[in-house]
């Protein structure tokens, strides 16, 4: 029974709540850390690969690229997006030479039989410091290997200087049969040689040493110069630099991490990386966090001093000349669901966020003619929001071998051309993405030299006015196909779309588009299967329309145009022209433009390629998304970058910013607790006037 001692306890429990107020109370990190000069992010999904000859994931890229560095790199400013070296000294010497081995002028380049990349390396780069640069570790004993658990028990660490041969040890790599390198096939098509070591390392039983091997188109030249000789010419293969395939990896981690003691443990190079990068990975645990600390041996590189005209405008030049990198470190928070990474983003406890389509009417206020702002509930904040054109493209496409939908002749070009015109990207924008994003003229996205500038005449009468749907109509007729009666059947002409969206959230969706087509009147039957489904399905030509996606490896329009190379065809070749297009111009169009540089004359060259593609029709062009992101007001020189994943380097927090703005936004409300003293206090008044 509740007596006078036990009400007075219940008071004193309450009045520390009381006092313990004025500090958050939700944190979900520790109080010692509320003013460190640390990024706070999030990842969704457990990064499968952190080795770099094995990874092709953005999410791995993220942490890949922290730790490690390539040759090449994005400058982070400017557009279109431009490479700048990384850890070379300079941009790659390229030397071209005929079938007979001997050089001739760049000029003349095209008729080149191999080409020759020299890579310089800056002197006096170190890496991280790791248990694998110190000898004893290389090869323990049993009884050495049963007290280590993690990698922070090895006692001694040390660190060395980067080297041309780390990287052509990587390179090696890429053609271990027992990495699966997901690029070993297209790499093997450039890289002089690599076939060739594949080939040899697939006999080799047991363990494998690769300084034992070589590859005869990739040279040491000296301790910083190496060389890379490619089949032909090969413009695109600079970019592929810039990507973690070509970064360096010492043969010592390869050595460290083939012991079968730390394997046991899951201490291998796929979990733990060894870079010369700007961070360090010091925490990976997927099911809660991974930590990236600050590499104190990284070596001297700087803030961009130049970008755009608008950088100076947004203060993306305040850190100029700055040596990098600004944090200390980026603190990854795993969190599966969009719900509470929003609310800790409101908090304050996540430094930026992307916008979700459950929280776009939260964040985003849309004005006349579609134009998006900023709602007044983020920017009172001193939330920021910034927008960027991503590099990738949606896209519906036809089989071009179906006998209904594909074909060169005018009547299925016409029919092509109708359904182009009957599915109005700008309203699926407007109702699916909440207008982000921007309706396709063609297959290069902007911000990739040589996309369109001017609008598809055959689904447009200008750039912002499609076609009245009486256009398709007239086009259907002329197809042979008046009111959509296919005159074989006298019924409505029956079309099969493949997907793979297939749960109840897609249905709306799949049901805008059955309406799209039911326009000119085309029943549509939609089929829903698995990725892997899909792509056997279009490997073996069994479909006829479909809907992808491609994002771009690297910023040039070969990346795009050749989803539509006759060579590429899928059935015939397993390649990325899963429309199975062909068009001998186009073809030799794309030969002639695929090496050339980025050029008036090269954009000509697109232009006519671009105007074939957009007659003959073998996609609905859909649409470019566009990127949202918020960022709060104590995160700076963020600038929205479609193509590298280094980044972090350049980031800069103000934590006591930060601190005051956690103060502000996550106070207890505690004023019925007050209420609830009080009730205590009535309580104990009257429990004393009755004694």
């Amino acid at each position: 029974m509740l007596n006078y001692k036990h009400i007075k306890l219940l008071i004193w429990a309450v009045l520390p709540l009381l006092g313990a107020c004025t500090e958050p109370w939700n944190n979900p990190y520790p109080d010692a850390q509320r003013l460190d000069n640390t990024l706070y992010s999030s990842f969704s999904a457990r990064p499968k690969h952190l080795d770099p000859a094995r990874s092709y994931s953005s999410n791995e890229w993220t942490f890949i690229q922290s730790v490690y560095e390539t040759p090449l790199q994005y400058h982070y400013l400017k557009r279109p997006y431009t490479l700048i070296p990384g850890v070379l000294e300079q941009m790659p010497q390229v030397h071209y030479y005929n079938k007979s081995g001997n050089e001739i002028p760049a000029e003349d380049r095209q008729s080149a039989a191999f080409s020759r990349y020299i890579l310089q390396i800056k002197p006096g780069i170190m890496y991280q410091k790791h248990p694998a640069f110190v000898e004893k570790n290389l090869a323990l004993s049993s009884d050495e290997l049963s007290g280590i658990n993690h990698l922070s028990d090895f006692s001694e660490i040390a660190t060395r200087e980067l080297i041309a041969s780390d990287f052509v040890h990587q390179i090696k790599r890429l053609a271990n049969p027992k990495l699966h390198s997901p690029i070993l096939s297209l790499m093997s098509e450039m890289i002089v040689g690599l076939d060739d070591l594949n080939a040899e390392l697939k006999k080799v039983k047991g363990a494998l040493d690769l300084t034992q091997y070589q590859i005869s188109g990739v040279k040491v030249l000296d301790k910083y110069r190496y060389s890379i000789k490619v089949n032909g010419v090969q413009e695109q293969f600079l970019y592929w630099l810039a990507m973690p395939f070509f970064t360096a990896v010492p043969p010592e981690a390869d050595v460290f991490y083939a012991q079968q003691g730390l394997i046991d443990k899951n201490i291998v190079l796929d979990w733990y990386p060894i870079g010369t990068g700007p961070f360090q990975l010091t925490v990976n645990n997927p099911n809660k966090e991974m930590i990236l600390q600050r590499n104190l041996n990284f070596h001297d590189e700087y803030y961009p001093s130049v970008g755009e005209d608008s950088d100076n405008e947004n203060n993306l030049l305040v850190d100029k000349n700055k040596k990098l990198p600004f944090l200390n470190k980026v603190h990854f928070l795993l969190e599966k669901e969009t719900a509470p990474y929003w609310n800790k983003f409101l908090q304050g406890y996540y430094d930026k966020s992307g916008i979700s389509s459950d929280n776009f009417d939260q964040a985003i206020e849309v004005k006349s003619k579609g134009q998006t702002v900023l709602a007044p509930r983020m920017s009172g904040k001193n939330i920021r929001l910034l927008t960027s054109n991503s590099t990738s493209v949606y896209y519906t496409a036809f089989n071009m071998l179906d006998k209904t939908v594909g074909g060169y002749t005018a009547s299925t070009q016409k029919l092509r051309q109708a359904i182009s015109i009957a599915i109005n990207e700008e309203e699926y924008i407007s109702i699916f993405r909440n207008g982000r994003g921007s309706a396709a003229h063609g297959p290069i996205p902007a911000g990739i030299f040589g996309a369109a500038q001017d609008y598809n005449p055959f689904v447009y009468d200008s750039l912002d006015k499609r076609k009245d749907i009486s256009k398709a109509k007239d086009l259907m007729i002329q197809a042979g196909y008046s009111k959509g009666i296919d005159p074989v059947t006298n019924k409505p002409l029956v079309l099969y779309f493949d997907t793979t969206a297939s749960g109840a959230e897609d249905q709306p969706r799949l049901d805008w588009i059955r309406k799209q087509f039911k326009k000119i009147g085309i029943q549509l039957v939609v089929r829903s299967s698995s990725y892997n489904r899909l792509q056997d399905k279009m490997s073996k030509g069994q479909t006829q329309l479909f809907e992808l996606g491609w994002n771009a490896d690297y910023p040039d329009p070969e990346n795009f145009l050749f989803l539509l190379y006759g060579k590429n065809s899928k059935v015939e070749t397993g390649g990325e022209n899963g429309a199975n297009y062909q068009n001998a111009k186009y073809d030799k169009l794309f030969e002639q433009m695929k090496n050339m540089p980025n050029s008036a004359e090269r954009q000509v060259v697109i232009d006519k390629m671009v105007a074939i593609l957009r007659e003959d029709a073998p996609w609905v062009w859909g649409f470019i998304p566009k990127s949202y992101g918020l960022y709060h007001q104590w995160l700076t020189n963020s600038k929205p970058h479609a193509m590298a994943r280094n980044t972090l380097k350049y980031l800069r927090v103000n934590p006591q910013l930060r601190e005051d703005f956690r103060q502000k936004h996550n106070q207890v409300v505690w004023w019925p607790m007050i209420i609830l003293a009080l009730i205590l206090l009535g309580v104990i008044y009257r429990f004393k006037r009755a004694l």
